[in-house]
């Protein structure tokens, strides 16, 4: 377990603040492009087994990060709420992805990826790539996904029957041209489904940045950088029929004549939105983006909040820990309250061999921040580093709280299980490694700790009975895997 727990905490926290684990997301939106180039490949038996199956689940990297979460939460609000959504309901879940990319998949979440952020230039031209995605929830594209691939099967097996009964009759070329024409047919069907969801969305999301009083400016600009990018890519911007996507040129035509019609096109930026974005855009960058890429980008002549922000990371990714302190250091005197700030500096400090210096830094952003479960999952990690068994009640405690605010944190359960086993607590170590396997979609190594947790825990107990849960929802999926393997 000792060493259990000091591979995960390099591995899951390398660099400063993101903590990254993979999820499975059924991605619709990058299916729907996937599948039309295979069917372009393979023709009908693969439209009509595509149309039979759903998608196959993908597994995506997830960063989280407590600044990040925040802003995401505070400019989508707005939206949600004049989508008539409820703002409680709705996450906005970054993926450490460099493609320009965003994305719903059931449910109210939407995925950004992180090359979308680094792509953008305001926040504003996020908030309407957010627009857009709410309006494909609200409109339950997803769910009507289905709909598109039956209309388009339908097609293709009749050409298959009429393409079969001309070849039976002798004419064998001219059923191939029927079975070419009825796939074809089919093909162009599913891309007509896909761009009038994706004109409903564009025209949705324009009605919500409206009512909440937000400028449709970003979301045009957005639009224009897409363009740019397809005419670098040589695509032809004459016709969208090939297309899941109307072209960009199409989309930016109907949305300025919208936008401009509305008062809202002259609404000021938000100041803070706007300062907050190029704050997140500089940590991503600096977690994610190779260091000297980072600190080209961001050089020591820029003395913004961005700059030590992404330079921090940068320094402590390739392994300066006393330049990425200076930088958060430089970053706490300008303001001791700013619980990222701490946060940083004291996760520098902690990955640094210094974990009893990082506490105070810790324990402050996460009084702060009223026990944000992120940073909370940090600051019992760096009170277990110290290896200091005084600290462990503190810990439990923290942890304990970080899991009961958000239980979709495996790197707090994981924590959580090393300080269980620390008080020889076995039977709830082995729960907390079986929430932690279980949704980490490793439901093979969940259940026998699920089996160990419910040995020793009083029966019907509430952990006894979550630990069962576990136990039969870990089941269910091993058989699937077993399944899937014949």
């Amino acid at each position: 377990m000792k060493h259990e727990a000091a591979t995960a905490a390099k591995s899951s926290l390398r660099s400063p603040r993101f903590i990254g684990h993979s999820v499975s997301i059924r991605q619709i939106g990058g299916m729907a492009s996937f599948q039309i180039r295979f069917l372009l490949r393979n023709g009908i038996a693969a439209l009509c087994a595509v149309s039979l199956c759903a998608p196959p689940a993908l597994a995506q990297s997830v960063l989280r990060d407590a600044e990040t979460e925040a802003f995401f939460d505070e400019i989508s609000r707005p939206i949600v709420a004049a989508s008539g959504l409820d703002p409680a309901n709705v996450d906005i879940v970054l993926i450490n992805d460099k493609s320009v990319n965003a994305f719903v998949a059931g449910g109210q979440t939407v995925y950004i990826h992180s090359g979308l952020i680094n792509t953008a230039s305001t926040a504003n031209e996020v908030q309407g790539v957010i627009a857009h995605e709410l309006g494909h929830i609200e409109g339950g594209h997803v769910i009507r996904y289905g709909d598109g691939m039956k209309a388009a099967s339908g097609i293709s097996i009749a050409s298959l029957v009429l393409a079969a009964a001309a070849i039976a009759a002798g004419a064998a070329e001219a059923g191939m041209a029927i079975m070419q024409a009825g796939q074809r047919a089919a093909i162009g069907k599913f891309l007509a489904f896909s761009r009038v969801q994706e004109s409903v969305a564009d025209a949705s999301g324009a009605r919500y940045l409206s009512k909440a009083g937000i400028t449709g400016r970003g979301s045009v600009n957005f639009f224009k950088k897409l363009q740019n990018h397809e005419f670098r890519l040589g695509i032809p911007q004459e016709d969208s029929y090939d297309r899941t996507h109307p072209l960009s040129g199409e989309r930016i035509t109907v949305l300025e004549d919208t936008y401009k019609a509305d008062p809202a096109w002259e609404a000021p930026i938000n100041p803070k939105w706007e300062s907050d974005f190029q704050r997140i855009k500089a940590k991503l960058q600096g977690y994610i983006a190779d260091p000297n890429a980072t600190l080209r980008d961001y050089p020591e002549t820029n003395t913004s909040v961005a700059g030590h922000y992404a330079r921090a990371y940068a320094w402590h990714k390739a392994a300066y820990p006393d330049k990425a302190l200076n930088e958060a250091n430089i970053l706490v005197s300008r303001n001791p309250d700013d619980p990222y700030f701490l946060e940083l500096q004291g996760q520098i400090l902690l990955e640094s061999g210094r974990p009893k210096d990082a506490l105070a830094s810790l324990r402050r952003a996460v009084d702060l921040t009223s026990n944000q479960p992120l940073i909370a999952a940090i600051f019992g990690h760096a009170l277990i580093a110290t290896e200091d068994k005084n600290n462990l009640t503190e810990a439990e405690r923290v942890l304990r709280s970080a899991v009961a605010k958000d239980n979709n944190n495996p790197f707090a359960w994981y924590q959580l299980g090393v300080v269980y086993e620390a008080n020889g607590d076995t039977p709830r170590a082995a729960l907390a490694s079986a929430e932690r396997y279980l949704m980490e979609g490793a439901p093979q190594l969940a259940l026998p700790n699920a089996a160990t947790a419910m040995a020793g825990l009083p029966e019907y107990s509430h952990d006894w009975i979550r630990a069962q849960d576990i136990k039969l929802v870990a089941e269910a999926e091993v058989a699937k895997l077993e399944k899937k393997r014949r």
